[in-house]
Formats: structure tokens, sequence, C-alpha cells
């Protein structure tokens, strides 16, 4: 007897069907390989994991992460600190530098500093240090508060503390008390008054400064902090002001405490050639000056060195067009050119590079709890409804073809606005409007997904914005104005990214919103190679949690976020790798984010006071007979133990979540 037709052959397995979508795909459709820079990528089962060593070390899964934290009862928003990263990006931009040196036989060393308003966070700078302790790297301040904590944090006697910001004696005393301790702090003076000041207090502590002057170069960054440098800039002297300042200092009998030159083009320069020009520009002023006979040591090239935020490798804002090796080496090699030239010694070279260092080292992970859609996703039967409208568009959508959409388009756009008229004028009810609205997303849709199913050369090239318009706005917990500061204020891009189910093809576009309720907390801008996306390429959020992960915010966000509706900080776990655990990693530490209380008292509202005045209520209440005595302590015990949950929402439905 013949096996049937759709058997398979006698012996061999039914051939699995061909995957439309593997986790390559997702992989180049979210750029991960691009911006990830070795650290990030997607597991065979479709989840991200972070290789914090990027060629060594065990990958950690980071929706393991997610869930070992939600066992701790530590729910999402959650910030996942990946410490291995910021050790990687320590040696990585210090061997950089070594390895330019030793190319170009450069005379002179590198001793780079964090800048810790990059990330003032303890925990992130003590692991900053413990990195940088084989190669002296140091620690550059800017404001009285981080000079104490710099101060306190600072240990090699061999690394520097620059102090850059406006000074007053206090700072200026802090800092030369560094200097009685034996430490290398360069105060670099903004204005001249502030030189005036170093030399005063100095003098009265019986200590011998080191003096930093900050040159105002012609050359400036590009981008959204290009402003940063060039002759307008905030910071820094004139040419004429340096002369002044070395002036002073020898006056002063204090002409050995000049020993660095400092300049800066501002944060994230995305372009090698504005470095290029700036360093050498500044290795000019600094020749000249050594030829003044200033003997200036240092050359401090500020911070700059850009993140891939996009992928791209250009010259985009959001980008970079070289590598931290290709940026060592154009500062090595043209501070030693320009020397050369001049005949002056090579200077040691400082960089503030902050951003390069701690940016992908935190991601945070937020979950998608719902979304807004233009239409339902369970089917609706509308009450019937008689008008030349909804006619009107009864006939589009019976006779929708390949051929015409966009005259269906134009059509339909033409009856919304008309609708739309005449609802102002009063001449057109509730119902009517609400299944003209109706029938205008259904139509829309079909006629979207006709022009996506067409070839490319076929797909009509008139239909407007009407992706963005379909795409659904995806609801997550967390804040934009805490969590995400620079991308509500500066368009600043992230990566953002599903952290699992990336084998499976997502198929919705979407907005982020958070839960402020505020307009402006929304991600509407995301990465691409080209330009920026409007919509992010998502899966349908089903009863299961859906958690999104915001990539490279190591840099500025943990720090600059706002209380915007006293949404506090969020729950935060530090991983570490380790290859004695069975899993090649472990959770060193996990941080509780704010309660509903501690942001309360951050804005003077005093929890025990809150709880005094609702209990004074209650307890009127009960006099009047509005509510029984027991119901009013139950109240009041509901009342009590939120102040001390979290800000952000919590889900406990029947999924786990």
């Amino acid at each position: 007897m013949n096996a049937p037709d759709s058997a398979p052959p006698s012996g061999d397995a039914a051939a699995p069907p061909t995957p439309t979508w593997t986790t390559d795909d997702a992989t180049e459709h979210y750029l991960i390989d691009r911006w990830g820079a070795g650290y990030f990528g997607v597991g065979a089962d479709g989840n991200i994991v972070c290789r914090p060593l990027q060629d060594t070390g065990s990958p950690i899964p980071l929706l393991d992460v997610v869930r070992e934290a939600r066992e701790e009862g530590l729910q999402t928003p959650l910030l996942i600190r990946f410490q291995d990263i910021l050790h990687h990006r320590v040696r990585a931009i210090n061997e950089a530098f070594n390895r330019a040196i030793a190319e170009n036989k450069y005379q002179g060393l590198y001793r780079g500093v964090y800048p810790i308003k990059v990330n003032q966070l303890r925990e992130v700078l003590e692991e900053i240090l413990v990195a940088g302790e084989p190669y002296h790297y140091g620690i550059e301040v800017g404001s009285k508060p981080e000079v104490f904590a710099g101060l306190s944090q600072h240990q090699d006697p061999e690394s520097l503390i620059v102090c850059n910001g406006y000074k007053d004696d206090t700072f200026i005393r802090t800092a030369l008390m560094g200097r009685k301790l034996g430490k290398r702090v360069i105060l670099v003076a903004e204005k001249l008054a502030e030189v005036s000041a170093i030399l005063r207090v100095a003098k009265e502590m019986g200590v011998e400064p080191m003096i930093g002057l900050r040159v105002r170069l012609v050359s400036k960054g590009a981008g959204k902090w290009a402003t940063s440098g060039g002759e307008h800039a905030k910071f820094g002297l004139s040419t004429a002001e340096l002369l002044d300042a070395g002036h002073m200092m020898q006056a002063a009998g204090m002409a050995s405490a000049f020993k660095l030159l400092h300049f800066h083009i501002g944060s994230q320069v995305p372009d090698i050639h504005i470095v290029k020009r700036a360093v050498r520009e500044a290795a000019r002023y600094y020749a000249k000056l050594r030829q003044l006979g200033h003997a200036v040591e240092y050359i401090d090239v500020g911070g700059g060195l850009a993140v891939d935020y996009d992928g791209s490798a250009s010259t985009f804002h959001s980008s970079m067009n070289y590598s931290i090796q290709e940026y060592a080496e154009n500062i090595v090699y043209n501070i030693m050119d320009i020397c050369d030239d001049e005949r002056v010694p090579h200077p040691i070279i400082v960089s503030e590079s902050g951003r390069a260092v701690v940016a992908h080292h935190s991601v945070l992970v937020v979950e998608a709890f719902g979304s807004i859609e233009k239409t339902p996703s369970e089917p609706w039967v509308p009450p019937p409804v008689d008008h030349k409208l909804v006619r009107d568009l009864l006939y589009i959508q019976r006779h929708l073809t390949d051929r015409n959409l966009n005259e269906s388009w134009h059509d339909l756009t033409d009856i919304k606005e008309e609708s739309q008229k005449m609802f102002e004028l009063g001449i057109l009810d509730l119902q009517v409007k609400g299944r003209v609205e109706s029938l205008y997303w259904e139509i829309a849709e079909a006629i979207h997904k006709r022009a996506h199913s067409l070839d490319e050369e076929e797909r009509p090239d008139d239909l407007g914005d009407l992706d963005d318009q379909l795409a659904d706005q995806h609801i997550c917990n967390f804040s934009v104005f805490q969590s995400l500061l620079d991308h509500w204020a500066l368009g600043q891009l992230f990566p953002i990214v599903p952290i699992h189910r990336l084998n499976e093809e997502p198929t919705l576009d979407a907005t982020l919103v958070d839960i402020t309720c505020d307009s402006d907390g929304k991600v509407s801008k995301f990465i691409d190679l080209s330009d920026t996306r409007d919509t992010l390429r998502v899966h349908e959020v089903s009863s299961a949690p859906y958690y999104l992960g915001i990539f490279l915010t190591g840099a500025y966000q943990d720090i600059m976020g706002d209380l915007h509706n006293l949404f506090g900080r969020v729950n935060e776990v530090h991983v570490f790798l380790d290859d004695d655990d069975e899993r090649g990693y472990y959770v060193e530490e996990t941080i509780q984010g704010n309660t509903v209380a501690e942001v309360l008292a951050m804005t003077q509202y005093s929890p025990t006071d809150l709880a005094q005045r609702v209990k004074s209520q209650i307890d009127q209440a009960i006099k009047a007979d509005k509510l029984r005595p027991q119901e009013g302590m139950r109240l009041l015990a509901d009342y009590e133990r939120g102040l001390k949950e979290q800000t952000y929402l919590s889900f406990r439905n029947a999924s786990g979540r």
C-alpha cells in the first residue's frame, strides 16, 4: 500500500518549515552588532545577552537578570549595571593611548582622568578607579561638591585630580588641601580672576599650587554640544588673557605653578577631523608658551570622545566616524608633530573621556504593559448608522484594490476632514462621527497592508505619513524625565530593543509612551542607519510581561533625571562576571528605587505628617457616621502601606506580572 502523498519518505523525519524570521534578522534590524560594540548580542533563544568583556567571559542573558531581580522583589523599571564593562572601557582607552605612544615613539606619557559629572554615583566611580589603578587613571571634578567627593575617593599619588568649573575660595582651599596631602591636584582657571584667587589662597595656605589654564580655541565641535567650544564658549581664556595669567604667576613668584594647558571642544564629537584641528591648534599654544619660558608639563584635550549610539559610524550627532584607537593616534601624532616642528618637549597627555567610559555599562529595562491602538484588536460590531459620509466610506472599503490605493487614500482623508468641519459646525452627531472615525482607521489600515504587500517599485509613494499615523503606542512603566532626560531635552537617541522574543518577527510599528501625565513623556525618535525612524518595530503585548531594553544609558541619565510627577530613581542591580558561578556571573548588589514616602520628603512633605492628616480626616468621617471604625482603620493602613511602595506601577495580575 502506498503512503499518502503528504507523508514524508520512509525513514525520514518531516522537514521543519523554513523560518521567515531569525535572530540574525533581529540583529540586523535593530543594528545590535553595530551600536552594541561587541558587548551586546542575541542568543539562539531570542534573548538579548551581554558580553561585558566582548570576546571572553560568559554571555549574560538580560531576561535572566530581570527574573532574578524580580525574585528579590525588584520590579521594572530596572537599571542593570554591568560593572565589568566599566573595567573593559577604562582598559580600552588607556591601552589605545599607550599603543599610540609606543608606535609613534612619543616621548611623553598618558594620564587620563574620569569626569565624574558624567556619572557621579559612588559605585560607578569606585569601579573606574579600581580599573584605572595600573594606568594611574585619575579624576576630573567641576563643582564644589564634586571636589569634596573626588578628594575622598582619590588614592593614587601618581594620578591627577583636574579641577574645572568656576571656583570660590572653599573650592580652591579644598583642592589645595589635596596638594598638602601630596596629591597631583591641578586647578584649571576659567577666567583671570580665578588665577588671582588661586595664588592668594595658595599663599595663605603655604602650598605650591598646580595651575592649569583653559584656552578658548577658535576650533569648536559639532552636533548638539558644538557651542561648548569656539570663540564664544562659556569657559576659557583668550590669547591675551592667557599671557596675562602667565605674567600674574610670575609676579607672584609662582611661575613654576603653571603646569597644564586645557581645552574642550564639546561632548560627543562625531567627526575625527574636528578633533584633529582642535588638537593641532592647542598644541601650537602649548609650544609657543614653552618657547616663552613657561614650563607647562601637561596638555589636556578635554572630553569629546564619542559613542556610536545609532551604529551608523557616521558624523551624525548620535554617532562617530572613528574608533578609540584612531582617536588616540590622532591626538598623540598631532601633538608630537607640532612639538617637533616647534622644537619643544612632548607634554604629558591628559584626556577627560566620560561618556565613552560609562555609556555602555548600564541598560534600563522597562515593561510595556499595554497599547493605544488606532483600530480595535477584537472585532467590534458597530450600531447601524445611515449617513452620506458613512456610505461614501463603505463604498471606498468595498472597492479598494491594489491599483486605486492613492485615489482611495485621498478620498479617505477628504471625508475625515469634512466630518471634522461638520462636527465643529454642530451638524454631525456623535454616532455618525464615531462611525466615520472607526471606518477611517479600518480603511487606512487596509490601504497600509495592501501597500506593503506590493513590490517596492509598485508601492504608491503618495500615502503621506500613513505609517506613522497607524503606529501603536506601547505604554511603558517608566518616566522619560527621570530615566531618559537627554532624549526629552536634547533629542538624544538611544538604542531600544525588546530583550526577548527576538526569534519571533515583530509585526507592529509603535512609539513608546511613559506613565507620566505629560504629553512629552514619550520616545518617538529611534536609531536608524540613515537619519532616524519615527517608530520602533515591536511585538504585540500579551498577558505575559513584555520587556524593552534602553541601551547605552550610563552617561548622564543616571544623575540628571528629575522628579517630574514624583517618579523617583528606579530599582538597580549590579552584575559581575564570575567563572566559579555555574552561570558565569552573579548579581553583586541590588538597590531599591525610591519609595513614595522618600520622594514626597524630597518635596517637603513629611510622611508622618501626611499620615496624621489622613488619620484626622478618617476620624472626622467616623464621627460623622460616614465610615465604620474598622473600615477607617483599614483605609489608614492602606494609605500608610502605600507610602512604603515604590513610585512606579506594580503589576500583580494572574500572569505573575
